[in-house]
């Protein structure tokens, strides 16, 4: 008890803050929004903050979805706003982060999530094809960063998590995504961009690149369930991934574990970018 008490300032003893690992991925008083939180991937994210603790605010341009997630979260006993909104517009999504502040008091964690993809070859790829994946996953997103950043830099903390994509380090084949790889490789850089200009001023910027993950999207889409037993071969683990495993990555994110990182690119993806 002695040496106990003579390490005292030891935090590797004592645990951060006196408090034990486990604990420092509760998010027990923050809030959280999610972008593109309605299905998929997002909705993953939804729960996984939700279940540590967080109030979580669902933003999707569909309504039906959003509440559809917000009786999900609900029902665990999480406490849960709606907000529809399509994020594409830049003056909508900042609007939506507003929003949440006003709503639910304050903003500590924004997943910045929504996104689209539209296979089509480079040399076929319409102007409109191209605008709208960057509208999206590009624009849509910064618009987000700037207006979340407003919230956090006056309470002086905050995690920003964006969503990028393995396409951001490799060309995923067979499909042709031109648009899409371009546009998730600039929300890398603008993650790293944005993680340096707030650093000193208490936000973190984060991203993570998932691999191809196993959603409905796969599922409900012809062209791309053929692809499917291709990707398998290309990923060493043997497997798609689910959308469950990315939950406990943006929960690392999002908690005060992660404060030291900041500006980097998380990549989950069953080993693919290896070979």
């Amino acid at each position: 008890m002695a040496n106990i008490v003579a390490n005292a300032s030891d935090e590797i003893l004592t645990g951060k803050d006196r408090k034990p690992i486990i604990e420092r991925f509760r998010l027990d008083g923050r809030v959280a929004l999610v972008t593109g939180a309605g299905q998929g991937i997002g909705r993953g994210f939804a729960h996984a903050l939700g279940e540590a603790g967080a109030q979580v605010a669902v933003i999707d341009i569909d309504k039906h979805r959003t509440a559809s997630v917000v009786e999900e979260l609900s029902g665990k006993g999480i406490v849960a706003t709606g907000i529809t909104a399509d994020i594409a517009d830049w003056a909508v999504g900042q609007a939506a982060v507003a929003r949440v502040a006003e709503t639910l008091g304050r903003l500590d964690i924004a997943v910045n999530n929504a996104g689209l993809n539209r296979n089509s070859a480079a040399e076929e790829t319409r102007a409109e094809e191209w605008d709208e994946a960057f509208a999206l996953n590009t624009r849509g997103l910064f618009a987000c960063c700037q207006a979340e950043a407003r919230v956090m830099l006056k309470a002086g903390y905050g995690k920003i998590i964006n969503t990028a994509s393995m396409a951001s380090l490799i060309v995923p084949h067979p499909q042709k995504q031109a648009a899409y790889n371009a546009s998730k490789a600039a929300v890398v850089q603008l993650t790293r961009t944005l993680a340096a200009e707030w650093a000193d001023r208490g936000i973190r910027v984060n991203c993570m690149s998932p691999g191809i993950i196993n959603t409905a999207l796969i599922a409900t889409n012809e062209a791309l369930r053929p692809l499917v037993a291709e990707w398998v071969k290309q990923i060493p683990l043997g497997r798609l991934g689910e959308v469950s495993d990315l939950q406990a990555a943006i929960v690392f994110l999002a908690c005060e574990a992660s404060d030291y990182m900041t500006g980097h690119n998380l990549v989950i993806e069953g080993g693919q970018t290896l070979w």
